[in-house]
Order: C-alpha cells, then structure tokens, then sequence
C-alpha cells in the first residue's frame, strides 16, 4: 500500500489576540502551489483510494484543490488533525487494499513524526505543500520504506502548465 503524506499549504499568519487556529486560510500563494501540485499528482499518476483530511480549514482547503485535481472525495477526519501519529494510520487504512494508495493531509510536526516512525527513524521535514510517500511493507506491526520526500518547489515544476 502507498501512503501519501501531504502537509497543507502556506496559510495565513496567526494574528493574536484573535487569533482562532482552526479557521486559518490558504493564502494565494498556499492555493497556486497546491493547484499545481495537483498537477503533478495527475502527472506523477497518484490516484489515492482515499484521501483524509484534517478538520482545520488550511488543511481542509488543501485537500478539496487536490481531491479536484484528482477526482476523488474528501473525508474529513479528527484523527488526521493536530496529534496524527503512526496508530492513527492503521484503522484508517484498515479495510483498504495493499495495492492502493491512501493520502493524509494534515500538519506538522505531527506528519513529519509519522513518516519516520514508519520508515523506521531518520529525520523527516515536510515543508508546506511538501509530500512523503511511504509503502507500507507490514500492517501488524506497521512498518514502511519511505520512498520519496517531494519538496513544494518539486511538486510546483512537475506540475507546471
């Protein structure tokens, strides 16, 4: 199974006092890379069974432009919000084929914790608008092979027009 691991894109800056975390936005730049990294998803032949995504609006904004460009539904789920990690993973992957793909949209550093815990170690940074693929090699206990870390820059040159 291919697990995909796609962090959101830039969103707005937090402005105290008012500051609400939830209800932060995709800025215009968050939305024309992730447009294009839609792109290259089409490009690259990425069509993931499932796509999850985390509740909080950047997240969310983030998934709905990449589930477009790839013609699939968006389920929203709380387990792919802040504190996602690696036991989360296995029920939402648990009735899913090995030979299909499954994308998490979701933040950081909790993305980033999870790509290496199941590729065994190693230090992991997923930029914003970056993604990890993880092919998933046992389910009991779960472990994968990290097979490519897409940098948002990557992603924008595969799927520019």
């Amino acid at each position: 199974m291919q697990l995909y691991f796609f962090r959101h894109g830039h969103a707005e800056d937090a402005q105290a006092p008012e500051f609400d975390d939830f209800a932060r936005n995709l800025t215009d730049k968050g939305v024309e890379r992730t447009q294009a990294a839609g792109r290259a998803l089409v490009r690259l032949g990425i069509k993931p069974a499932r796509l999850y995504s985390s509740p909080r609006v950047r997240a969310r904004q983030t998934a709905d432009i990449l589930a477009s460009a790839l013609g699939v539904e968006v389920l929203v789920r709380e387990e792919v919000n802040f504190g996602f990690n690696m036991r989360m993973v296995g029920p939402l992957v648990s009735d899913i084929n090995n030979e299909d793909a499954v994308m998490f949209v979701g933040h950081e550093p909790d993305l980033s914790i999870t790509v290496s815990a199941l590729a065994g170690g190693g230090e992991v940074e997923m930029k914003k608008g970056g993604m990890a693929r993880v092919d998933l090699i046992a389910r009991s206990p779960m472990r994968g092979i990290l097979i490519s870390l897409f940098s948002p820059r990557t992603l924008e040159v595969i799927g520019e027009r």
